[in-house]
């Protein structure tokens, strides 16, 4: 896949030289929700309603992080941002509005394209690029995110260390995606995808990484992983952090 600027296996844990992470069909998968992305209503609901889950999170990692004021709508401000896997930028503008320099990169070049159109509509500064991390000569970032991505990579491990090689020094990265127990089989994978929910075909059960699988690939490139917070579901509460890790979990990790 060709590289365009416009201004997301099996589980592969082990050791592997530098190289392409991106599955094809997956970018091709959701490529083809682009254009729907940036409805609540569509094919992307489920990630409408899981992104302010997440945006509590980073908010809180990264005035953890950095000791910033926890009252200041602009926590990133004078800091670099990279999210990989963004997609149509779902992520990418909220962080934006809270101050940061924000790169996106996505396989998919569909997605992209949405995300710069969209970006521009909301007058939002973003550089939006389509292609293979590793083929990006980005520079480094103060924060890096990739959230629901690693899932759907050929090479995890790659992968991760393409992420810690844009990490600049004393940086922050922030890691979510599913976690491979009976739970999330059952819900994600035979419950939401069979009534809907989540567009047919977005997940292999096979492909999901537990937190323990999470923090050992880290470890291994010179990494340290946070402790893991669920995002859980109830009724009640909908889409929530939690202890609970069996769903979905997010976590921080930094350079060693």
């Amino acid at each position: 896949m060709s590289d365009a600027t416009v201004s997301s296996t099996n589980l592969s844990l082990a050791p592997s030289s530098k190289g392409a992470t991106i599955r094809p069909d997956e970018a091709a998968h959701f490529g083809a929700l682009a254009a729907d992305w940036w409805d609540p209503q569509g094919s992307s609901a489920m990630l409408h309603r899981l992104n302010p889950v997440r945006l509590r999170y980073i908010r809180e990692a990264i005035d953890m992080h950095w000791g910033g004021d926890i009252r200041s709508v602009t926590p990133l401000a004078g800091r670099t941002v990279l999210d990989v896997g963004c997609g149509a930028g779902l992520l990418c503008e909220p962080l934006a509005r809270m101050g940061g320099t924000v790169t996106g990169v996505d396989a998919a070049p569909e997605n992209t394209i949405a995300a710069a159109h969209h970006a521009e509509g909301a007058s939002l500064d973003i550089r939006y690029i389509a292609g293979e991390i590793g083929a990006q000569n980005i520079g480094t970032f103060d924060l890096v995110t990739s959230m629901e991505v690693i899932e759907h990579v050929a090479d995890k491990r790659n992968f991760l260390r393409e992420l810690k090689d844009r990490l600049a020094p004393g940086g922050l990265m922030v890691l979510s995606t599913p976690n491979r127990t009976a739970a999330s089989r059952l819900l994600l994978v035979e419950g939401a995808e069979a009534v809907g929910m989540i567009p047919k075909g977005t997940h292999h059960w096979q492909d999901f990484i537990t937190p323990d699988e999470l923090r050992g690939v880290l470890a291994d490139i010179g990494m340290e992983m946070g402790e893991p917070t669920g995002i859980a579901f109830n009724p009640v509460k909908g889409l929530h952090l939690s202890g609970n890790l069996a769903l979905n979990y997010i976590a921080t990790a930094r350079m060693v």
